[in-house]
């Protein structure tokens, strides 16, 4: 008489491909939020606190020209590529064998729209109200003008700079969890 003893049932492993496409998402939203997560960092630590020590005319015309050219590819790529790339994570992770990463993907993917909405409510419409104050040479009250763009910019980067940051955490713990889930293939000798 033998006995039979089988394997308990357990999920079917994902095919690599879906590992794959798993990990490059989930690796190119790190990378993407990492690099808004930085810019937001900067000005929040370097460039706003330089330019507190600079004169009205100088302040206004610094950050018309910053705002000016920061519209550009390299940029694009990483603030408006964070949010679809955190998206594609989370969609690859519905699946049962990938939920365990999801609640991280989906709470930075929250996390960078409220940054995201900071930016395009708040910060585009003080830098529009900023570039419409014209050359700061012909600006009457230049005090007044920084007065009215300097605090409110200020404060809300830091709050997204905060939240990005967040957002960047919670990939990067994503990242992690998704290293976890994957299975050890065989051992070698």
């Amino acid at each position: 008489m033998s006995l039979s003893v089988s394997a308990p049932v357990m999920a079917p492993a994902p095919r690599r491909t879906t590992q794959l496409a798993r990990a490059w998402s989930l690796g190119g939203a790190v990378v993407a939020m990492g690099l808004i997560a930085g810019f937001f960092y900067a000005y929040a630590c370097s460039v706003m606190i330089g330019l507190a020590r600079v004169d009205d005319h100088t302040f206004i015309s610094t950050m018309q020209w910053i705002n000016a050219t920061v519209r550009n590819g390299w940029f694009a790529a990483s603030f408006f590529g964070a949010l679809p790339l955190t998206a594609i994570a989370a969609i690859l992770h519905l699946r049962r064998d990938g939920r365990p990463v999801l609640p991280w993907i989906v709470a930075a993917f929250l996390l960078y729209v409220v940054a995201f909405a900071i930016t395009m409510g708040i910060s585009v419409p003080l830098n529009e109200e900023l570039a419409a104050a014209g050359d700061p040479s012909a600006i009457a009250d230049p005090a007044a003008v920084r007065a009215a763009y300097e605090g409110s910019w200020v404060n809300w980067n830091i709050t997204r700079a905060v939240a990005a940051t967040a957002a960047l955490g919670c990939l990067v713990r994503a990242l992690i969890v998704h290293a976890r889930l994957i299975p050890a293939g065989p051992t070698q000798r």
